[in-house]
């Protein structure tokens, strides 16, 4: 069974997100929860393994319920981070100020994928909360 967490996408504005995609640079990603990271000892370039379930906006509004599976890297640099590939940034027009809601299900390191959470179901420490995932300021997606 998956760990459940709610995160914030992390990573630069609106301008520098639409050219980074143009060119295949990471340009959005999001942190592991620590209680992950650490247990499973995730390294960079492994790959974190879940479902996708909502999108919300930088309002707090439910945008999308895509329900699908994915299966993202971590960054070159950090086991903690995640990038979200460019497509995913296209697909749900996702910015800085975007949350994600998702079960991270396992990671898969080198050839040998390890399931988080065998047999239950966590609440991750990563669970923003609803009267949190408000901001003041924020800028717009900028289509490509």
């Amino acid at each position: 069974m998956p760990a459940k967490c709610r995160v914030v996408v992390c990573g630069f504005d609106p301008m520098l997100v639409r050219g980074y995609v143009k060119t295949g640079a990471r340009a959005l990603w999001w942190h592991l929860p620590d209680e992950i990271y650490e247990e499973f000892q995730v390294k960079p370039g492994d790959a974190v393994i879940g479902t996708l379930h909502a999108v919300y906006n930088q309002k707090g509004e439910k945008v999308a319920e895509p329900n699908e599976k994915f299966k993202w890297s971590t960054a070159k640099e950090s086991g903690l981070t995640v990038v979200l590939p460019p497509e995913v940034i296209t697909k749900y027009r996702l910015t800085a100020w975007h949350f994600l809601e998702m079960s991270i299900e396992a990671i898969e390191k080198g050839r040998k994928v390890v399931e988080v959470y065998p047999g239950k179901e966590v609440r991750s420490s990563k669970w923003w909360p609803e009267n949190k995932m408000k901001f003041h300021f924020y800028l717009e997606y900028i289509p490509l």
